[in-house]
C-alpha cells in the first residue's frame, strides 16, 4: 500500500508537468528557407531584398582597391602596399604565396609556369595553361592580375567567392615575385641585397 501512495505522489507531478506540453512547442507554424508561403501573392515565402541594399560590412567604396583599375585603366601599383624592406611586406607576399599555391599552383604551377598537376594529368598536351613568364604578362600592369582573379579569364573561372580582395592583391604580389624570380638580372640581385641588408639594421629591437 505505501509503494502504491509513493508511486502516486511521483507520478502525479510527472502528469502535471506533461499536461502543459504540447507539439505547438516544438511544431510550429511557420515558414522555412525557399519554402512556399500563402501569406504572398506570389506564394513565395520570403520577400526578395530592397534594390540597392548592401549587407553589413560589404560597403565597397574603394574603386581601385575592390576592381584593380582606375578610370578604365589597369592599376600599376598595388593599393595600401606595405612599404620595402618592412615585415609586414614580407607577411604580405608570405600571404601571396600561401594562396597562390592553394588556388593557382593546380594549373599554373609553383613557378607559374603554367605546368601544374591539372595541366599535366589533364589538359596536356591539346590545351595550354597560361605561363606568367610571357613578355606581355611581365608588361602586364598589376591591376590585370587582380581581375582575371576576380572575374576569371578564358578557361579559368572566378576566384571572387574563394578569396578575399586582399588576398587577391597577395597574389597578384607574389605572381611578380615568380616574375621576377624567373628573369632577374645582376642589378635586380643587388637592389634585393641592398634591400634586405637595410630591413636587418632598421629592424626594430624585439
Amino acid at each position: 500500500m505505501i509503494n502504491r501512495r509513493l508511486y502516486g505522489l511521483l507520478a502525479f507531478p510527472v502528469l502535471v508537468v506533461l499536461s502543459g506540453c504540447h507539439t505547438d512547442m516544438w511544431v510550429q507554424p511557420k515558414t522555412t528557407s525557399q519554402q512556399e508561403g500563402e501569406f504572398f501573392a506570389d506564394n513565395s515565402s520570403v520577400r526578395p531584398l530592397v534594390p540597392h541594399t548592401v549587407a553589413r560590412g560589404f560597403l565597397r567604396e574603394d574603386d581601385k582597391f575592390f576592381t584593380g583599375a582606375d578610370k578604365n585603366k589597369w592599376l600599376t601599383e598595388i593599393p595600401n602596399m606595405p612599404k620595402p624592406g618592412t615585415p609586414d611586406l614580407e607577411k604580405f607576399l608570405r600571404r601571396g604565396q600561401e594562396r597562390f599555391t592553394i588556388y593557382c599552383t593546380p594549373c599554373h604551377g609553383r613557378l607559374g609556369d603554367g605546368k601544374g598537376m591539372v595541366w599535366q594529368r589533364g589538359f596536356a598536351p591539346n590545351v595550354t595553361v597560361a605561363t606568367y613568364h610571357t613578355d606581355r604578362l611581365r608588361k602586364m600592369p598589376i591591376g590585370h592580375f587582380y581581375d582575371v582573379i576576380t572575374n576569371g579569364y578564358g578557361r579559368m573561372f572566378s576566384y571572387a567567392s574563394r578569396v578575399e580582395p586582399q588576398d587577391r592583391w597577395a597574389i597578384a604580389a607574389y605572381i611578380r615575385v615568380l616574375q621576377l624570380s624567373q628573369h632577374a638580372d645582376q642589378a635586380d640581385y643587388e637592389v634585393a641585397k641592398s634591400t634586405a641588408s637595410n630591413a636587418t639594421t632598421e629592424a626594430p629591437a624585439q
